[in-house]
């Protein structure tokens, strides 16, 4: 099982910048993807950012240029950090992991989740 905790969210004017942290713990093996996604009200769960385990990180069309995506893997933590913020950047932010069993079965986890506002 795999835990991940979210922490950083708030309120903050359009323009302005937030940095959401996620700490994962618990076993940790053959990790396929480790990222964020956001759920807005009324609107279905999207992609913000993810690193795959091809190497590549991959952004959202929406926050590219203006959010970045980081790791510590001694820590086990991944942040995203995000400048300009837009009022359509207002979303519970979602940290997410997948792994790949021995059996090369997929398991997603997820964080509790974290509520960005981006409002004046």
């Amino acid at each position: 099982q795999v835990q991940l905790v979210e922490s950083g969210g708030g309120l903050v004017q359009p323009g302005g910048s937030l940095r959401l942290s996620c700490a994962a713990s618990g076993s940790i093996f053959s990790m396929n993807a480790l990222g964020w996604y956001r759920q807005a009200p009324g609107k279905q769960r999207e992609l913000v950012a993810v690193f795959t385990s091809g190497g590549s990180t991959n952004y959202a069309n929406s926050v590219k240029g203006r959010f970045t995506m980081s790791r510590d893997n001694a820590k086990n933590t991944v942040a995203l950090q995000m400048n300009s913020l837009k009022s359509e950047d207002t979303a519970v932010y979602y940290c997410h992991m997948q792994t790949i069993d021995t059996r090369y079965f997929r398991h997603d986890y997820w964080g509790q989740g974290t509520q960005v506002t981006v409002s004046s």
